[in-house]
């Protein structure tokens, strides 16, 4: 019995980390396995406690498996926290701020404490409420960032692009999802080409019903342009790299910001309103790949259940 027992029992231990590869691989979260994949850099950290097990028990064969989904995961996840080569450009720094106010009830000095202390450019905020609006100025921030496009609602479906520089071809358009909105510009850089921004908010998929809207949402954005405008989207995407939607649309001409930077295993959403989640990141600054990217930061927002990503770029010169 013993002699069956321990085979059945390392291949039980070892089948959860091979799922998860080829799922992870081939890009088939659907249903309540959308929310499950974001959780996979967690899964990559334990995938080489199989492989240990079954050298341990001199099981050959899981022991390959084993091997073969923890080069996948472990491939797939670590090169997020290692920094990317960057194209040479020598055109302006843009800082862009990107903030999630759950539903306006982030701490606003604290917002615009980072957008002065960090010098930002441009701030995109998700969730973003009539009353956040109207404090936001009174503390300063129209002085600090003058131009904008602005989309205040009541609840999670209002947006905001604020700008140090002119914006021109503004407005915002309403997602299919959960008519989240998404406010959008055209930069005017000195010294640089035009650039398209907008605050990027897709449908967030909380339960298995609203998974094909959270799919025609992240199909919806739009896609980056290599040989036309420069574009940058930014905000809360309600996805990690790990899901294939979004990897879908970097493919097009972005990069996540972060992941250049190597910080893109940094949470930005989870505990941080004592949930007890463990952080995935799911807030990104998806800029055309002709941008260079030279830093990406986490900064806390009280009253938020995200935390706000402050990216640091190098425009081309135009």
């Amino acid at each position: 019995m013993a002699g069956r027992i321990v085979p059945v029992a390392c291949w039980l231990a070892v089948a959860p980390g091979a799922a998860w590869a080829v799922l992870r691989l081939a890009g088939w979260e659907r249903g309540p396995l959308v929310q499950a994949v974001a959780f996979t850099p967690y899964v990559a950290a334990g995938a080489l406690v199989p492989l240990v097990l079954a050298l341990a028990l001199r099981r050959v064969a899981p022991a390959v498996v084993a091997a073969a989904a923890a080069l996948a995961l472990i491939g797939a996840v670590a090169p997020r926290a290692v920094g990317s080569g960057q194209p040479a450009v020598a055109g302006p720094t843009l800082r862009l701020l990107t903030a999630n106010l759950l539903k306006g009830g982030a701490d606003p000095a604290v917002l615009v404490d980072l957008v002065r202390t960090q010098r930002v450019d441009v701030l995109t905020v998700q969730e973003f409420t009539p009353p956040i609006a109207a404090e936001l100025d009174r503390l300063g921030l129209a002085t600090l960032l003058p131009y904008r496009e602005l989309n205040p609602e009541v609840g999670t479906t209002g947006s905001g692009l604020y700008a140090r520089h002119p914006l021109s071809e503004v407005g915002f358009r309403r997602n299919q999802g959960f008519s989240f909105t998404q406010a959008y510009g055209t930069l005017a850089v000195p010294g640089a080409p035009p650039l398209r921004v907008e605050s990027a908010h897709p449908a967030a998929p909380y339960a298995v019903r609203v998974v094909p809207d959270w799919w025609t949402d992240l199909r919806g954005q739009p896609q980056a342009t290599p040989r036309g405008r420069l574009s940058i989207l930014a905000g809360d995407f309600n996805a990690t790299l790990d899901h294939a939607p979004l990897r879908d649309l970097i493919a097009t001409g972005y990069v996540d910001a972060a992941d250049q930077a190597g910080a893109g295993l940094t949470g930005t959403w989870g505990p941080y309103d004592g949930d007890p989640i463990p952080p995935v990141t799911i807030d990104h600054v998806l800029a055309d790949r002709r941008i260079a990217v030279r830093s990406v930061a986490v900064h806390a927002l009280p009253g938020s259940d995200h935390r706000a990503v402050l990216a640091e770029l190098r425009l081309p010169a135009g």
